[in-house]
């Protein structure tokens, strides 16, 4: 029996996630066949964790779904022992980025991607806490069941089974290796207010992940599209289409991997940077590698803690890494995309080595567009005035030191990228021990 892995990522409390998702696994059961772990990654304490604890016990009254809850405690220790038995030069640090102190997306999905491998699962699916299945005619509309029907097949098998075939030949025997599908609601990112308040601050802002380079008609048109994800339709009936995905088109709360893409490339670890857990769908898409997108939407909405000061003052800031990170990963898309193919074996498999190669390059890139882009940010935040300016301050307080964290990050994910194939051996080798023999956590 095909295992797959349905993972939730949580720092906040979202028992009802837990809940959905659980019937979103037991529907891929009752109608794939599968075996479906589902993965709770919490960073939660107290009474939040004790919460997800209980939402968790509720799903394992479906049959062949295996819940496991694993709170950053047993996290640690499961990375550990998988670190030990890779036997990394730097043990510490390697698990510093595998589960930082700070909040790091790219790292809590890289710990899935370790997690399935122990236990034995073929594919990755990602939802987030802060997002909602789209309901038609009492159904609840759940992404899997695009995911398993395309997932591993090749581009000639899954051509039956998609409204849409846009590959050609050549791309016939490959396997397919994402689906995802996008969001509707607000926003991915919380910028609404600025584009309220002033739409060419918006632009000025928005545009900044752009290269610098860009010509002003092709970043308005990146302004215009980013953030938006499939808009605010609802969904009314089902649409896929066999592709090369656009990432633009794709949202981390509604994705899929194949094992044979997560286990040759993690995704970069930086802390307190929006986007950081996006780079695998660029090199699916730049590698020429199949793909399926559809159109089963999750619902984003904000959650509280972001309206409040201090969750201000935080998103801001994994805002600004983000666009300072884009220097590097811009660098990185442009080769990848010139390389087309070529990133991949001669199996279709991802080259971790190619790719380790660019991260590594890309860390020497004049840092002077970053400069610019604090510049820009300064001025545009203080245009805005209130607590948009206060955190003005913090940017020119803190600039310098945000300069060479992006460079550190991109380094980072260069280093992880070069050991991650080893790591997922040991993960492999040292499985899981919370689960006993009845497929429930002990």
């Amino acid at each position: 029996m095909r295992r797959i892995c349905l993972t939730l990522p949580t720092n906040r409390a979202c028992a009802d996630t837990i809940t959905a998702m659980g019937e979103e696994a037991a529907y891929a059961v009752g109608r794939f066949g599968v075996e479906a772990h589902l993965l709770i990654l919490d960073s939660t304490t107290g009474p939040v964790l004790a919460g997800h604890a209980r939402a968790a016990e509720a799903v394992r009254q479906h049959r062949n779904v295996v819940v496991h809850h694993l709170g950053e405690d047993r996290q640690r220790d499961f990375l550990r022992r998988v670190i030990h038995r890779s036997g990394a030069a730097e043990p510490e640090l390697m698990l510093d980025l595998m589960l930082p102190a700070g909040v790091s997306y790219g790292a809590c999905t890289n710990r899935a991607f370790l997690i399935a491998a122990a236990l034995g699962c073929r594919s990755v699916h990602r939802r987030d806490s802060d997002s909602r299945y789209q309901v038609l005619d009492g159904r609840t509309v759940f992404p899997i069941h695009h995911e398993l029907a395309s997932l591993g097949r090749t581009a000639a098998e899954a051509a039956d089974g998609v409204d849409e075939n846009l590959l050609g030949a050549d791309d016939a025997a490959k396997p397919v290796a994402m689906v995802g599908g996008s969001f509707v609601g607000e926003l991915s990112v919380d910028i609404g207010d600025i584009l309220r308040t002033d739409p060419d601050v918006y632009h000025d802002v928005v545009s900044l992940w752009a290269p610098r380079d860009w010509p002003e008609d092709r970043k308005r048109e990146l302004v215009d599209e980013s953030f938006r994800g499939a808009g605010t339709e609802p969904f009314t009936g089902d649409h896929a289409a066999l592709a090369h995905v656009d990432p633009m088109r794709v949202d981390m709360c509604n994705i899929s991997f194949l094992d044979e893409v997560y286990e040759r490339v993690p995704l970069p670890p930086a802390t307190d940077t929006i986007g950081s857990d996006y780079f695998l769908m660029h090199l699916v898409y730049d590698g020429t590698l199949p793909g399926v997108l559809h159109n089963r939407h999750i619902v984003n909405y904000y959650t509280p803690e972001r309206r409040t000061d201090d969750g201000f003052m935080a998103y801001q800031l994994r805002l600004t890494k983000f666009f300072l990170s884009m220097l590097y990963f811009n660098l990185i898309y442009d080769r990848m995309a010139a390389a087309g193919a070529s990133l991949l074996d001669d199996a279709f498999r991802v080259r971790p080595g190619a790719v380790a190669e660019l991260a590594r390059r890309s860390a020497g890139a004049d840092r002077a567009e970053n400069v610019h882009r604090l510049d820009v940010l300064g001025r545009s935040y203080r245009r805005l005035g209130g607590r948009y300016a206060e955190f003005a301050d913090v940017l020119a307080a803190r600039g310098p030191r945000l300069l060479d964290e992006a460079r550190a990050d991109i380094e980072d994910f260069a280093l992880l990228t070069e050991v991650w194939q080893p790591l997922m051996t040991a993960s492999r080798a040292v499985g899981l021990p919370d689960t006993a023999p009845g497929g429930h956590p002990s």
